[in-house]
This record gives structure tokens, sequence and C-alpha cells, in this order.
């Protein structure tokens, strides 16, 4: 399972700086690559690799704009790694939640911004970690997932409607 992030909110491009920009691609999508890419040499057939995408990389967000463009780098090599990997029966997925109860999610908010996630959702609450996990373990298991691969998953507290 790949589950790596960074963020930091940004009023406009011009605020997210170089550091900023190398920071997010490093954590967000080369660390996926290079877990992949270690790991795949030594998985056998059955086996599955479950990405953490998110929402904004399906629909972009004004003040995340490099978080989002990982996001949807990490879709896309979902997409990719399942096409080159399905002649060795390695299956390849993506979980793409929207706002969820994470420290990640409210780290550079204020408390007043904080206690406002996931309000929008038609649930009007922020999904918890919990709700997420069933999700990645349908994903992992062979069982229940065998068929599956190449999919984005949206988990959106209600949302119909992905982008």
């Amino acid at each position: 399972m790949n589950n790596a992030a960074f963020q930091q909110h940004q009023k406009s491009i011009e605020d997210v700086s170089d550091d900023q920009l190398e920071r997010t691609f490093q954590t967000n999508i080369f660390g996926y690559f290079y877990m992949a890419r270690a790991a795949i040499p030594r998985m056998k057939r059955g086996s599955a690799i479950v990405n953490t995408g998110s929402i904004t990389g399906l629909q972009g967000s004004k003040e995340l704009l490099d978080y989002a463009a990982t996001k949807g780098a990490i879709h896309a090599f979902t997409k990719s790694l399942a096409q080159s990997l399905v002649e060795k029966k390695i299956r390849v997925n993506c979980i793409a939640p929207g706002p969820i109860w994470t420290p990640l999610n409210v780290a550079d908010k204020k408390p007043a911004e904080a206690a406002k996630h996931g309000k929008e959702t038609p649930m009007e609450r922020p999904g918890q970690p919990e709700e997420v996990a069933p999700a990645y373990v349908f994903f992992a298991s062979n069982a229940d997932s065998s068929y599956i691969t190449g999919e984005v998953l949206t988990l959106l507290g209600g949302e119909t409607t992905a982008a």
C-alpha cells in the first residue's frame, strides 16, 4: 500500500515555492514509484498494490495546485502500472478519498477552518480513517477483487460525482 502525502495550502501559484513544489512531488508521487519499483520483483501472482490518491486529483483544488497535480499523477500511475503488471497477475488500484479526518487535512488550517472540514459533503462531516480502511482491504483481497485492476475508487461522503 502506498500512502504518503504532503500538502500545504497556498493562495496562488506564485506562493508555491520551488522547495514546496519539489517536496510535494518527492513525497507524493516519487515515493510511490520508488516503492512499487522495489516491491514488484518480490511480488507473486495474485498480489496487489493499492495507492492512495485524492478527489483533488480528479477535481483539482485552487489552493492545493501542487498536491492536486501529484494526486492526478498517482491516478495515472495506477492505471498505467495496472496495464504494465496485468500479465504478471499483479493488480493495481487506487483509493481517492474526499475529506477524511486526518492530521494532513487540517495541519495548515486555523482551528475555525479545521472545524468545517468535510461539512460540504452530503453527509455533512468528514470521513474517519476506519471508514476508508475497508476499501483498502477490499482491493488487497484476492478473494474479493481478483478481477479488478486499474480502478480509482472515490469515497466522497455521499457525493455521487467525482468530476
